[in-house]
């Protein structure tokens, strides 16, 4: 069975970064050209919510499902990685809030991140260091795992309360290595935290590709990286035919949800996208 495509509201707007600026289509119009493009999900990033009450998340749904549209994740934007326990339980209950809302919205799965240092501030010098950041003074990176898998144990048990499973993204710092997002699903050994795999996120690794295969078994979401018109960041040069090749060799049916960080326009980028993605997938 082919995996199922999606793609991700960060792909409509890309926070200014790229030629879209500041124009942020709404969520139902964001639903609306997913069902014109014939996709099979769409996948909302957390930020991109202006409200987030029941009654709206309720509306939302029924309107995804009149347009034949599955809402296939939420994306929760949080950081874990920080000597202080009062903020560490302030980002927690930012994932904790986003399994509710995932809940209400009959959403399977929340993205969530391994958290990073933050203590190179800018995002340029951030990549030219390959995603790695030197850790805060008086501390080292085993401390920050601790403070993440203790975090991910309870986030865990809490979204499989809500039957949500919480997919620990392959993004910078702690988990700019495939050792590193293992360390922590192994640690937390919860059948509720598996993995979403993004394809552009192991592109300074020597070989980006042997990252991607050793999280295949706990995959159940693909990010694809595209950058049609050129990377906005960088452009992680990635071979579809191969990684198609491996998702069959895994089994992988599940959605691949589309981001695009390309140059393009999306009314150009996502249209190429998914012909890209068809063609390879």
């Amino acid at each position: 069975m082919k995996p199922k495509l999606a793609v991700s509201s960060y792909s409509f707007h890309r926070f200014g970064w790229g030629p879209e600026g500041d124009n942020k289509p709404s969520l139902e119009q964001m639903i609306d050209k997913c069902s014109e493009l014939g996709l099979d999900g769409i996948e909302l990033l957390g930020v991109h919510f202006e409200k987030s009450e029941p009654a709206y998340l309720h509306t939302l749904k029924q309107y995804a499902f009149m347009r034949g549209v599955d809402i296939v994740a939420i994306s929760a934007h949080h950081n874990f990685v920080h000597p202080d326990y009062s903020i560490r339980v302030e980002e927690l209950n930012k994932l904790v809030r986003w399994i509710d809302v995932a809940y209400e919205l009959g959403v399977p799965t929340v993205r969530a991140f391994g958290g990073r240092w933050n203590t190179i501030k800018s995002f340029e010098d951030f990549m030219a260091a390959s995603g790695d950041e030197p850790p805060l003074d008086g501390y080292t990176d085993d401390d920050a795992f601790d403070w993440s898998i203790e975090c991910f144990k309870i986030a865990s048990y809490y979204a499989g309360k809500k039957g949500v499973t919480v997919a620990l993204e392959n993004h910078w710092g702690l988990t700019g290595k495939a050792e590193g997002v293992l360390r922590i699903i192994n640690s937390v050994k919860s059948p509720w935290l598996k993995v979403v795999l993004d394809t552009g996120n192991f592109n300074f690794r020597p070989d980006q590709y042997e990252e991607m295969r050793t999280l295949l078994p706990y995959v159940v979401m693909l990010h694809a990286k595209t950058y049609f018109g050129g990377g906005i960041f960088y452009d992680a040069g990635l071979d579809y035919q191969k990684i198609g090749q491996m998702l069959r060799e895994a089994n992988f049916s599940g959605y691949v949800s589309i981001e695009f960080e390309g140059k393009d326009h999306p009314d150009k980028g996502i249209p190429s996208s998914i012909e890209l993605l068809r063609s390879s997938l």
